[in-house]
């Protein structure tokens, strides 16, 4: 039940993630802004580098590079999701694999990562991101949780019977 739990957790986030990269590509150029919310808009971008454009400088022109940085962090997480003593932490580990599992298959078809959520206040723009970063973020959150406030309830356990 775990391992299954694992897998689609994974596979449903990686698919979550493409699909809504495909909506956005079929429907937005590239820098076209579409205000969707005060404080949202959609907008098509392109990111050679790691989450939230971070280190985009270094990665431009590299995406096996990535990758393989990525696939091997990916690879990392599994083992650890796959071994996790509660779904917190195994549905957050989950959501970390899915998400750099979308952003790999960007790299691989087009060389960057589709990113289209654009937050704002003002005139301070967070940098543009997608579905699989916010999978990232959450999953991060969710392990971390896991980890300052360990779980006392067999509810959360995944050896509940």
């Amino acid at each position: 039940m775990k391992t299954l739990l694992i897998l689609a957790m994974i596979v449903a986030t990686a698919a979550a993630d493409q699909i809504t990269k495909l909506a956005v590509l079929r429907s937005l150029s590239p820098g076209e802004v579409h205000a969707f919310a005060p404080g949202f808009n959609l907008t098509l971008g392109f990111n050679e580098g790691a989450s939230f454009g971070m280190m985009s400088d270094f990665m431009a022109g590299r995406p096996l590079l990535m990758v393989a940085l990525t696939g091997a962090l990916a690879i990392i997480f599994a083992g650890m999701a796959f071994r996790a003593d509660t779904r917190r932490e195994g549905i957050g580990l989950a959501l970390i694999v899915g998400g750099a599992v979308g952003n790999i298959i960007d790299r691989l078809r087009q060389g960057a990562v589709t990113d289209f959520l654009d937050v704002y206040w003002r005139d301070w723009h967070w940098p543009t991101f997608n579905g699989a970063d916010i999978a990232i973020s959450l999953g991060a959150l969710l392990v971390l949780t896991a980890m300052l406030r360990p779980s006392r309830s067999k509810e959360l356990s995944f050896d509940r019977t």
